[in-house]
Protein backbone atom coordinates (compact mmCIF):
# COMPACT_ATOMS: atom_id res chain seq x y z
CA UNK A 1 0.00 0.00 0.00
CA UNK A 2 1.67 3.28 -1.06
CA UNK A 3 0.26 6.68 -0.36
CA UNK A 4 0.87 9.26 -2.81
CA UNK A 5 -0.24 12.88 -3.40
CA UNK A 6 -1.59 14.93 -6.10
CA UNK A 7 -0.96 18.54 -6.45
CA UNK A 8 -0.44 21.54 -8.38
CA UNK A 9 -2.37 24.46 -9.07
CA UNK A 10 -5.61 26.13 -9.04
CA UNK A 11 -7.30 24.52 -11.45
CA UNK A 12 -4.46 21.96 -12.88
CA UNK A 13 -7.06 19.02 -12.89
CA UNK A 14 -6.52 16.98 -9.18
CA UNK A 15 -10.01 16.37 -8.80
CA UNK A 16 -10.46 15.26 -12.39
CA UNK A 17 -7.36 12.99 -12.11
CA UNK A 18 -8.76 10.93 -8.97
CA UNK A 19 -11.62 10.43 -10.17
CA UNK A 20 -10.31 9.12 -13.32
CA UNK A 21 -8.81 5.94 -11.63
CA UNK A 22 -10.18 5.95 -8.41
CA UNK A 23 -12.09 2.13 -8.59
CA UNK A 24 -14.17 3.76 -5.49
CA UNK A 25 -16.31 6.57 -5.67
CA UNK A 26 -13.74 9.47 -4.62
CA UNK A 27 -14.03 11.68 -0.94
CA UNK A 28 -14.69 14.87 -2.66
CA UNK A 29 -14.21 18.06 -0.49
CA UNK A 30 -15.87 20.39 -3.51
CA UNK A 31 -17.26 23.58 -2.40
CA UNK A 32 -19.36 25.83 -4.70
CA UNK A 33 -16.89 29.04 -5.63
CA UNK A 34 -18.70 32.52 -4.64
CA UNK A 35 -17.76 35.95 -5.08
CA UNK A 36 -15.97 35.59 -1.55
CA UNK A 37 -13.18 34.54 -3.12
CA UNK A 38 -12.93 36.78 -6.16
CA UNK A 39 -10.20 38.67 -5.49
CA UNK A 40 -7.94 35.24 -4.04
CA UNK A 41 -8.74 32.74 -6.58
CA UNK A 42 -8.40 33.80 -10.32
CA UNK A 43 -10.53 32.30 -12.81
CA UNK A 44 -8.39 33.93 -15.77
CA UNK A 45 -8.43 30.88 -18.25
CA UNK A 46 -10.88 28.62 -15.95
CA UNK A 47 -14.30 30.24 -17.43
CA UNK A 48 -15.87 27.35 -16.58
CA UNK A 49 -14.89 26.46 -13.01
CA UNK A 50 -17.72 26.37 -10.41
CA UNK A 51 -16.70 24.92 -7.79
CA UNK A 52 -12.88 24.38 -5.73
CA UNK A 53 -11.19 21.56 -3.24
CA UNK A 54 -11.48 22.85 -0.02
CA UNK A 55 -9.98 19.92 1.86
CA UNK A 56 -8.70 16.77 -0.06
CA UNK A 57 -10.01 14.66 -2.66
CA UNK A 58 -9.25 10.62 -1.55
CA UNK A 59 -9.30 7.58 -4.48
CA UNK A 60 -7.68 4.57 -4.33
CA UNK A 61 -6.38 2.30 -7.13
CA UNK A 62 -5.20 -1.19 -7.04
CA UNK A 63 -2.86 -2.66 -9.55
CA UNK A 64 -2.67 -6.33 -9.19
CA UNK A 65 -1.06 -7.29 -12.07
CA UNK A 66 1.59 -4.58 -11.36
CA UNK A 67 5.38 -6.63 -11.08
CA UNK A 68 4.65 -5.93 -7.64
CA UNK A 69 1.11 -5.70 -6.79
CA UNK A 70 0.29 -2.37 -5.69
CA UNK A 71 -2.83 -0.52 -3.93
CA UNK A 72 -2.19 3.22 -4.10
CA UNK A 73 -3.91 5.65 -1.88
CA UNK A 74 -4.45 9.07 -3.25
CA UNK A 75 -4.91 12.14 -2.02
CA UNK A 76 -5.32 15.38 -3.67
CA UNK A 77 -4.76 18.61 -2.75
CA UNK A 78 -6.71 22.08 -2.67
CA UNK A 79 -4.66 24.22 -5.39
CA UNK A 80 -4.82 27.48 -3.53
CA UNK A 81 -1.27 28.66 -1.91
CA UNK A 82 -3.15 29.84 1.33
CA UNK A 83 -3.66 25.94 1.99
CA UNK A 84 0.10 24.51 1.54
CA UNK A 85 -0.01 24.53 5.63
CA UNK A 86 -2.99 21.17 5.03
CA UNK A 87 -0.33 20.06 2.36
CA UNK A 88 2.39 19.40 5.13
CA UNK A 89 -0.62 16.98 6.73
CA UNK A 90 -1.22 15.09 3.30
CA UNK A 91 2.19 14.60 2.85
CA UNK A 92 2.95 12.70 5.89
CA UNK A 93 3.69 9.24 5.27
CA UNK A 94 3.63 9.71 1.20
CA UNK A 95 5.60 7.68 -1.16
CA UNK A 96 5.78 10.60 -3.56
CA UNK A 97 3.79 12.94 -5.07
CA UNK A 98 2.43 14.09 -8.55
CA UNK A 99 2.50 17.68 -9.79
CA UNK A 100 -0.05 18.71 -12.10
CA UNK A 101 0.75 21.53 -14.33
CA UNK A 102 -1.88 23.95 -16.53
CA UNK A 103 0.68 25.67 -19.14
CA UNK A 104 -1.47 28.55 -19.80
CA UNK A 105 -1.43 28.97 -15.86
CA UNK A 106 1.99 27.86 -15.52
CA UNK A 107 3.09 30.27 -12.71
CA UNK A 108 0.73 28.48 -10.48
CA UNK A 109 3.29 25.11 -10.28
CA UNK A 110 5.74 27.14 -8.59
CA UNK A 111 4.45 26.85 -5.22
CA UNK A 112 4.01 23.15 -5.39
CA UNK A 113 7.63 21.88 -7.27
CA UNK A 114 9.22 24.34 -4.66
CA UNK A 115 6.95 22.58 -1.66
CA UNK A 116 7.47 19.13 -2.76
CA UNK A 117 11.83 19.91 -3.28
CA UNK A 118 11.61 21.23 -0.02
CA UNK A 119 10.49 18.69 1.90
CA UNK A 120 12.24 16.08 -0.26
CA UNK A 121 9.67 14.35 -1.32
CA UNK A 122 10.18 12.50 -4.99
CA UNK A 123 7.89 13.86 -7.26
CA UNK A 124 6.84 13.70 -11.27
CA UNK A 125 5.55 16.42 -13.19
CA UNK A 126 2.76 16.60 -15.42
CA UNK A 127 1.63 18.31 -18.08
CA UNK A 128 -1.89 18.48 -17.88
CA UNK A 129 -2.67 18.99 -22.00
CA UNK A 130 -5.79 21.19 -21.77
CA UNK A 131 -8.51 21.41 -25.24
CA UNK A 132 -7.61 24.13 -26.88
CA UNK A 133 -3.89 24.83 -25.04
CA UNK A 134 -1.07 25.34 -26.87
CA UNK A 135 1.45 21.93 -26.45
CA UNK A 136 4.91 22.24 -24.98
CA UNK A 137 7.44 19.79 -24.89
CA UNK A 138 8.68 18.61 -21.54
CA UNK A 139 12.13 19.81 -21.81
CA UNK A 140 10.49 23.26 -22.27
CA UNK A 141 8.34 22.44 -19.08
CA UNK A 142 11.52 21.80 -17.43
CA UNK A 143 13.21 24.37 -18.43
CA UNK A 144 10.33 26.87 -17.34
CA UNK A 145 10.12 25.33 -14.21
CA UNK A 146 13.73 24.94 -13.47
CA UNK A 147 13.82 21.40 -12.88
CA UNK A 148 16.93 19.64 -12.61
CA UNK A 149 17.16 16.43 -14.64
CA UNK A 150 16.00 13.71 -12.22
CA UNK A 151 12.06 15.37 -12.20
CA UNK A 152 10.51 13.33 -15.05
CA UNK A 153 8.21 15.71 -16.88
CA UNK A 154 5.22 13.41 -18.56
CA UNK A 155 2.40 14.36 -20.16
CA UNK A 156 -1.47 13.12 -19.90
CA UNK A 157 -4.88 13.66 -20.04
CA UNK A 158 -6.34 14.18 -16.59
CA UNK A 159 -9.58 12.65 -17.53
CA UNK A 160 -7.88 9.52 -19.06
CA UNK A 161 -8.09 6.70 -16.88
CA UNK A 162 -5.10 5.17 -18.55
CA UNK A 163 -3.02 8.22 -18.90
CA UNK A 164 -3.10 9.04 -14.78
CA UNK A 165 -2.52 5.35 -14.32
CA UNK A 166 0.54 5.69 -16.26
CA UNK A 167 1.47 8.79 -14.73
CA UNK A 168 1.23 7.09 -11.13
CA UNK A 169 3.52 4.16 -12.00
CA UNK A 170 5.49 6.78 -13.28
CA UNK A 171 6.15 8.25 -9.84
CA UNK A 172 6.03 4.91 -7.92
CA UNK A 173 9.34 3.87 -10.37
CA UNK A 174 10.69 7.44 -9.60
CA UNK A 175 10.30 7.05 -5.74
CA UNK A 176 11.96 3.73 -5.91
CA UNK A 177 14.71 4.72 -7.95
CA UNK A 178 15.37 7.66 -5.56
CA UNK A 179 15.38 5.38 -2.45
CA UNK A 180 17.42 3.51 -4.02
CA UNK A 181 20.06 5.72 -5.13
CA UNK A 182 19.66 6.66 -1.53
CA UNK A 183 20.91 3.39 -0.58
CA UNK A 184 23.48 2.87 -2.80
CA UNK A 185 25.24 5.91 -1.57
CA UNK A 186 25.13 4.97 1.83
CA UNK A 187 23.28 7.49 3.51
CA UNK A 188 20.48 6.97 5.86
CA UNK A 189 17.65 8.20 4.67
CA UNK A 190 16.79 11.32 6.30
CA UNK A 191 13.54 12.30 8.12
CA UNK A 192 12.25 14.86 5.73
CA UNK A 193 9.01 17.22 6.89
CA UNK A 194 5.94 14.52 6.07
CA UNK A 195 7.86 12.52 8.73
CA UNK A 196 7.20 14.91 11.62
Amino acid sequence: MLKIVIAGGFGAGKTTAVGAVSEITPLNTEEYLTEASADVDSLAGLASKRTTTVAFDFGRLSLPDAPVPLELFLFGTPGQDRFVDLWYDLSRGAVGAVVLVDTRRLESSFTPVSFFEDIGLPFVVAVNQFDGAHRYHPEQVRAALELPAAVPVVTCDARDTNHVAGVLLALVDHAVNCAATTNRAGHTPSTTLQDA
